[in-house]
């Protein structure tokens, strides 16, 4: 039976409560990705079958608000966004919660003015070890608090494991995004480590390997992305690909699928594991399932989709990806962006800024049942996900 966590009720929404157990019991092994339909009348709203809330993220709320709880008098600090999900974020802070840092990794509070008796809550990204040393160098025990999800550590383990293997080991994710920071972090210290951002820099990888590129070129590309003392000559020979884990699954996959083809054709097949690591089992199972859930939501076709989630989210992010390929998708945070049924207030994630359509609707005769795909990101409330189908529910009542 799956571990429950104990996540406040302001958090939870009836509706969804029901729409995921009825999911679960007529598919207890997670086999049918197909979305469920919402019948509305003049709308149906195509919910994708994976969404919402993650293990590692209720594992995260969990701990954060049971610190709350068990410490009263404290100060009780986070050490940057618990997770990308401003209701969340916010909530904390309003319980007296303070961030010692931003998403950036800039102070907000001096480290210097924490005392033994604080209480330091690492959120669901994890750190790095230096934040880890200078939290023990103020006597606060940064394991005491920590809501690291475990598929992060999962990925740190087996970074470990590789160096120890003598693989060098090659990060898929975000250089600045919190968790890989994290990743590299640990990483570096068991293995010459580098972080790649997508398929062009796996590419250029490959051409490396395969002695199409020069060093200057590689330097000059990833001078800011890897290790000290990293040496491309050497530690591009025998590699493992780990991803943040909110990236794209399937990218990742991709990205291994490029370099592995590259170490074949340097090295021969018959020597691939002595060069290549297996590290399929590293790839977030919730991530991969929110993915692919998106996917068959697309494919069951639609006039628009809503992806709901916090801006600074990158596994939401990833799905607003997914869904624009086809068909006008609207990120939005919560329902207060849906201003009407002639306006929508959404976040465009190639310029990073909010903008807002009108007649953002489909047009369609008054008795044409129009059709919304929705999906929503990991940490993102089911509480969330109900007001943003009443809100759009709303919006055609008045057409009856």
């Amino acid at each position: 039976m799956a571990r429950r966590f104990e996540v406040p009720e302001f958090y939870n929404s009836n509706l969804i409560k029901s729409v995921k157990d009825y999911r679960a019991i007529g598919d207890p092994r997670r086999k049918d990705l197909s979305p469920t339909i919402l019948d509305f009348g003049l709308v149906q709203i195509k919910v994708a079958r994976f969404f919402g809330f993650c293990f590692g993220v209720e594992n995260a709320i969990e701990i954060a608000y049971r610190a709350i709880e068990e410490n009263p008098g404290k100060r009780i600090f986070l050490l940057s966004e618990m997770i990308h999900n401003p209701a969340v974020n916010d909530d904390l802070l309003s319980r007296g919660v303070r961030f010692l840092m931003d998403t950036s990794g800039e102070e907000l509070i001096p480290f210097g003015d924490l005392q033994p008796d604080d209480v330091v809550i690492i959120p669901a990204f994890g750190t790095t070890k230096e934040i880890h040393t200078r939290l023990l160098e103020r006597g606060i025990d940064p394991y005491r608090q920590d809501s690291t999800c475990p598929f992060v550590k999962k990925v740190w383990k087996r970074s470990e494991e590789l160096g120890r293997a003598g693989f060098s080991v090659i990060i898929h994710g975000k250089r600045m995004h919190e968790e890989t920071r994290a990743t590299f972090s640990h990483s570096q210290l068991a293995t010459p480590t580098l972080v790649i951002l997508n398929e062009d820099d796996a590419h250029f990888i490959a051409d490396y390997i395969v002695g199409k590129s020069t060093r200057d070129q590689f330097f000059s590309r990833f001078g800011n992305c890897i290790s000290l003392g990293y040496d491309p000559d050497i530690h591009l020979k025998c590699l493992g690909v780990v991803n943040q884990t909110t990236m794209l699954a399937s990218e990742t996959k991709t990205i291994a699928g490029i370099i592995r083809k590259a170490i074949i054709e340097t090295f021969g097949e018959e020597n691939l594991r002595e060069h290549f690591a297996d590290t399929r089992d590293t790839l977030c199972y919730a991530t991969n399932e929110n993915q692919e859930a998106t996917k068959s939501l697309i494919d069951s076709g639609a006039d628009l989709a809503v992806v709901v989630g916090g801006y600074k989210s990158s596994n939401t992010s990833h799905l607003v990806e997914l869904c624009r390929e086809a068909m006008p998708t609207y990120y939005i945070q919560d329902s207060s962006e849906i201003l009407g049924e002639k306006l929508i207030r959404h976040f465009d994630i190639e310029t990073k800024t909010l903008k807002t359509t009108s007649d953002w609707l489909p047009h369609k005769p008054e008795s044409t049942q129009s059709v919304i795909a929705l999906t929503s990101g990991a940490s993102c409330p089911d509480a969330t996900v109900d007001q943003v189908i009443n809100k759009i529910v709303s919006l055609y009542t008045h057409r009856e």
